[in-house]
């Protein structure tokens, strides 16, 4: 599994002044990377999250989310979401994201028929249309899932599209899974 420069994670402060490293070495953390806080599948992500939370804490993993807002804003929609008190990281440069592998996004992850069929999905749900603000992030921007252990990725979700939807409760389950072999 991929080992993260400790004086990265170290350098890495979620809005509560904890930094990655610190918390990567008291527990698991579930490092999930949105995509910008206006994209549809990003509010469907953080309503997904907000409904497991619980679960996921009482697995014994932290999540914290990494998104490239400014953190007042980022408050706002964690608040929106049911999520006011989760940690977050602000990424507005996106260095983490590269750092962690995530790219931007081609043609087709972000716009071809898995997205459409997605997003007229999510739609349904009662998730509202994608609004584009500078201050949200990028919107090419892909997302991903990692389970950070000591400082070392354990367990990674990549997000084949922008529609595709994390279960969190699966990578929780196998992250568990890799630990008892």
């Amino acid at each position: 599994m991929m080992r993260v420069d400790p004086e990265i994670l170290e350098a890495i402060y979620t809005q509560k002044d904890e930094n990655l490293l610190e918390l990567s070495q008291r527990q698991p953390v579930l490092l999930i990377f949105l995509r910008h806080f206006g994209c549809t599948f990003c509010k469907q992500t953080m309503s997904d999250l907000a409904k497991v939370r619980a679960e996921i804490e009482a697995k014994g993993l932290l999540p914290i989310i990494v998104h490239m807002a400014p953190e007042e804003l980022a408050n706002k929609r964690l608040h929106h979401f049911n999520l006011p008190d989760i940690g977050h990281v602000s990424d507005p440069d996106l260095s983490l994201y590269a750092y962690f592998g995530l790219k931007k996004g081609t043609f087709s992850q972000l716009y071809g028929l898995k997205v459409v069929v997605g997003g007229m999905k999510a739609l349904a749900e009662g998730f509202s249309l994608p609004s584009i603000s500078k201050e949200y992030g990028s919107i090419s921007q892909m997302p991903g899932v990692f389970v950070l252990e000591a400082g070392e990725v354990k367990l990674e979700f990549i997000h084949s599209t922008a529609a595709e939807r994390a279960d969190y409760m699966q990578i929780v389950a196998d992250y568990l899974a890799l630990k008892v072999n």
